[in-house]
């Protein structure tokens, strides 16, 4: 079992930037896979990124590549999203996921086991 507790978010104007952190429970966070994923009003939720165990291979969805990084510490039993350039069509409900999985790509909801409740990113015009 592993609880996930997002943090981070708020409200911020168009080209600023946020961190945002997930922490984990348990003594598994390193045998897990951790995405990043949001959802807007009314839209589906969306791949973001994901990060493998070790922290060696990173996937971003098109939109967010160059803008966002996302980075793990084992250590700390934490993932994080870095969004830089933030867009008003950033503005979303960011949750973090863990999951155990094998093989690429890892972009689908359903390849996820934990999930956490979310945090809100508000980007202005």
């Amino acid at each position: 079992q592993v609880q996930l507790v997002e943090s981070g978010g708020g409200l911020v104007q168009a080209g600023d930037s946020l961190r945002l952190s997930c922490a984990a429970s348990g003594r598994t966070f390193s045998s897990y896979s951790m995405g990043w994923f949001r959802q807007a009003p009314g839209k589906e939720r969306e791949f973001v990124a994901v990060i493998s165990r070790n922290g060696g291979t990173t996937d971003y969805a098109d939109s967010m590549k160059g803008r966002f990084t996302i980075a793990r510490d084992n250590t700390k039993n934490t993932v994080y999203l870095q969004m830089n350039s933030l867009k008003p069509e950033d503005t979303a409900v960011y949750n973090c996921a863990a999951g155990q999985i094998v093989g690429w790509p890892r972009r689908k909801p359903s390849l996820y086991s934990y999930w956490g409740q979310g945090t809100q990113v508000a980007v202005s015009s």
